[in-house]
């Protein structure tokens, strides 16, 4: 397949790095002010090299990127909420072109899912969004698989959050200092709002709860708590009872919500750092646990490119 990548951070660059080793070519690239465009392929290293140097992809603009001659628009902008642009406006191109659109950014597929699918319908393309709910963890292609049989789901969606949770209840360190300690390590951003407010959680819970129940949700149909607020002595207290708290997204009848909540302290949800984990009800199977990397750029980067393995040839 032949991408085209809007979006130059940690996502973006790691799918144009990663693109060849899956078959693929990336022949346009573009972050938010400039562009390069090559038909026979763009050059990853000199893309890094102009952004890293120059502090941009390249000489072209990012209109020339969404113009090029691409089967699949990897839509890797930041995401936004609201009306979701730019990144909505992205996949609207790609799809009157009748070209694929994979996404990692959560905005379109969290705030405008029902235009998004209508889009889809009148085009040729096909819309994919795997990493925009867990990263590298397979959640939409394992809901896909069961065939309508996943009746819930429920789960750590943010590593941020997570890690400042795991560290506090294992070191006894206030939520002030964890947060330090993240910003420093590079877990948090400088920031932190979106994840630990429960935002980037609520998103994907969003999405889930499309998918799951073929619904127009959005994020203000989500029930959200952060962990801001959470003193060190609840997860004492927690402790004493053979207990931790984990910032745990659900999703079910009907209803998403996302707060602190209390989890067996060697619990399948009790995982450590930023790993992130989901449980999937199934009416069949029993519980389905999938955990792994939610975040971080080769591992987003995988959920692209196999989304992008998954999708039709185009006519």
């Amino acid at each position: 397949m032949r991408l085209a990548v809007m979006g130059a951070g940690a996502v973006g660059t790691a799918v144009l790095e990663l693109a060849g080793e899956y078959g693929h070519d990336v022949v346009g690239v573009a972050d938010s002010s400039s562009g390069v465009v090559e038909d026979g392929g763009v050059d990853p290293d000199g893309v890094v090299s102009r952004k890293r140097k120059r502090g941009i992809v390249g000489d072209g603009t990012p209109e020339a990127v969404l113009g090029a001659d691409y089967d699949v628009l990897v839509e890797a902008t930041p995401t936004t909420l609201g009306d979701a642009e730019p990144g909505f406006s992205h996949v609207e191109r790609a799809l009157g072109r009748d070209r694929h659109a994979v996404l990692a950014n959560k905005g379109p597929v969290a705030e405008r899912y029902d235009e998004v699918r209508a889009l889809e319908a009148d085009s040729g393309g096909t819309v994919l969004f795997e990493a925009a709910v867990g990263g590298a963890i397979p959640i939409l292609s394992t809901i896909d698989d069961l065939n309508g049989q996943v009746a819930a789901a429920r789960g750590v969606l943010n590593g941020t959050a997570n890690f400042i949770l795991s560290r506090m209840a294992a070191e006894g360190i206030d939520y002030e200092h964890v947060l330090a300690e993240a910003q420093d390590l590079g877990v948090a951003e400088a920031d932190p709002a979106f994840d630990v407010e429960g935002t980037d959680a609520a998103l994907k819970c969003v999405i889930l709860a499309n998918v799951l129940y073929e619904g127009t949700y959005t994020l203000a149909d989500a029930e959200v708590e952060g962990i801001a607020d959470l003193p060190g002595s609840a997860l004492e207290l927690a402790a004493e009872d053979g207990r931790t708290i984990r910032l745990v997204g659900e999703v079910s009848d009907g209803n998403v919500r996302v707060g602190p909540r209390l989890v067996p302290e060697n619990g399948t949800l009790a995982v450590s750092g930023t790993l992130n984990i989901v449980q999937l009800e199934t009416n069949h199977a029993g519980r389905l646990n999938i955990s792994g990397r939610g975040a971080g750029g080769p591992e987003t980067a995988s959920a692209v490119l196999a989304d992008i393995g998954r999708l039709p040839e185009l006519s």
